[in-house]
């Protein structure tokens, strides 16, 4: 960002892509979007609820009191009917935007000071008459809620770190978390996601995560 907050992260978990879009704070890097090259995919309110959520099969779209808006499938899966998709975008602020055309043109872009990045996170994921993806392991609530708090172990002993070695604040409330723990953030948010917990439950995780 203009600020020299960190906008967007692109990193590599294993053999899939995964984009992380960070919203313009220097204490608090709260995470606005998180796009996977396996056909997951989440948009954020600033509040943390979910926005947009996008799996192999399709997608929904929530407004902000949690009702579903809009929901597609995608045309590629299985054959028969199925709801289009009509083409959706939403600024996550007022410097990255999110355009989804379909299952392999999700764009995020990213404009400031007169320049202009886009990402396509897009992916075509076929899925098989004879089998079904088979769903992701699901933790418990008391294991989704040791890990949450672990991350948030690591990110206050990593800012106590800074203030030691960056004694002015104005320093340390710039640096950014590493990248490990980024990713364990996304990770946790993602099985919290997948998990069957109550919303309470799983905007606690959320709100722990991005404390």
């Amino acid at each position: 960002y203009p600020s020299g907050n960190l906008a967007i992260i692109i990193t590599r978990q294993r053999d899939q892509l995964i984009c992380v879009v960070q919203e313009d704070e220097r204490r608090t890097a709260k995470i606005r979007a998180l796009f996977q090259s396996d056909g997951r995919s989440t948009c954020y309110y600033p509040n943390g609820d979910e926005w947009i959520n996008m799996s192999i099969q399709g997608g929904q779209y929530l407004d902000q009191a949690g009702n579903r808006v809009r929901r597609w499938m995608w045309p590629n899966l299985l054959p028969g009917p199925h709801v289009p998709l009509s083409p959706i975008f939403v600024s996550l602020n007022r410097h990255v935007g999110v355009r989804i055309l379909a299952q392999d043109k999700i764009f995020i872009s990213f404009l400031a000071m007169g320049r202009q990045a886009k990402f396509n996170m897009g992916t075509k994921v076929q899925v098989g008459t004879a089998s079904q993806p088979l769903p992701p392991a699901q933790l418990g609530e008391d294991e989704l809620l040791l890990l949450a708090f672990r991350v948030r172990i690591l990110q206050l002993f990593d800012r106590m770190r800074g203030c030691l070695n960056f004694p002015s604040s104005v320093q340390w409330n710039k640096m950014q978390p590493p990248m490990y723990l980024m990713t364990q953030a996304v990770k946790i948010l993602e099985l919290s996601m997948a998990a069957d917990i109550s919303d309470e439950l799983r905007n606690s995780i959320k709100a722990i995560v991005n404390a």
